[in-house]
């Protein structure tokens, strides 16, 4: 098996998480290896814990980080890193989330638009499956995740179709969710970009509970650091990127008294201090690398405990 990814931001997110070669690393999606092995290779007497839901990624990573007797792979889902820590607390936390290359390149995985393959799009490869999704929710629920996830302008139409059509036969692959949705969609719609991609993000994050999950982990991630550690986030839309600049402010915010009190009564300090506040890929990242393009690098100090 080839599990391939390019990380984005490689050097930034590394810079960020300011590594001590006998400190405590957690790489919450380690995928296929490539930020967890540059952060093992900086360790000396320090560890590295690598955990990742999907079981193709937990191979390769068994396979290109087997030499590093300081890692710790783990199957498990990042909203656990309390429960895997088991009571350590990390120098230093990377979440890279979004979709990696090797299931976006993989057709029988389902994710990509621009393969025809069965509507699969588990990163568990367990549990409700994009299939599902379409085959069973009814309409209001379509419209509301290809709405509320996929910020999609045309979900009543999309939603309203998938329903139709699959009253005459179960929608099964990628590209009769495609046809379905070309046919909900004017023309004009389909100049800028790939008229399918906010419906398949929508339906990925639905079936993987990725918002949900990530707005659990953020604080669990966040509660899982050392004072003085650092939390990394590297985001790939608007939704999740929303989520945690919101979350990372929250960390970072001090007094809450009213404008217009002449002193602090509240006595709320900043549980953080944030140390990049959205970097995103250079030019010629983006040159190099096309999927690059919508990725963004959050990062917050601890400062105290609550």
């Amino acid at each position: 098996m080839e599990f391939t990814h390019v990380p984005v931001l490689f050097r930034e997110t590394l810079d960020s998480l300011h590594i001590r070669p006998d400190g405590l690393y957690v790489d919450c999606t380690a995928g296929g290896g490539g930020h967890s092995k540059a952060i093992a290779e900086q360790l000396t007497t320090g560890r590295l814990i690598a955990i990742d839901r999907d079981p193709d990624a937990i191979e390769i990573l068994q396979e290109r980080l087997g030499g590093f007797p300081q890692v710790r792979i783990v199957h498990d889902t990042y909203d656990n890193i309390r429960s895997i820590l088991n009571g350590d607390h990390a120098d230093g936390i990377l979440a890279d989330l979004g979709v990696s290359s090797y299931q976006l390149d993989t057709a029988q995985r389902g994710f990509s638009f621009h393969k025809d393959a069965p509507l699969d799009m588990r990163m568990s490869k367990t549990g409700l499956s994009a299939a599902d999704v379409v085959n069973t929710y009814s309409e209001p629920e379509l419209f509301r995740i290809l709405k509320e996830y996929g910020e999609e302008r045309y979900a009543g139409a999309i939603a309203r179709n998938i329903v139709r059509a699959r009253q005459e036969k179960p929608i099964e692959t990628t590209f009769q969710l495609i046809d379905i949705i070309k046919k909900s969609m004017p023309q004009k719609a389909m100049r800028d970009a790939h008229p399918a991609r906010r419906t398949f993000q929508a339906i990925r994050i639905e079936v993987n509970g990725e918002l949900t999950g990530l707005d659990r982990a953020l604080d669990e991630m966040f509660a899982a650091l050392k004072v003085g550690g650092i939390l990394s986030v590297i985001t790939f839309h608007s939704l999740e990127d929303r989520m945690v600049k919101q979350r990372f402010q929250s960390f970072a915010q001090g007094c809450t008294c009213p404008k217009d009190f002449p002193v602090c009564v509240c006595g709320k300090t900043p549980r953080a201090e944030i140390l990049v506040k959205g970097t995103s890929p250079s030019k010629t990242e983006l040159e190099e690398n096309f999927r690059a393009h919508s990725a963004r690098l959050r990062s917050v100090r601890k400062l105290k405990e609550e």
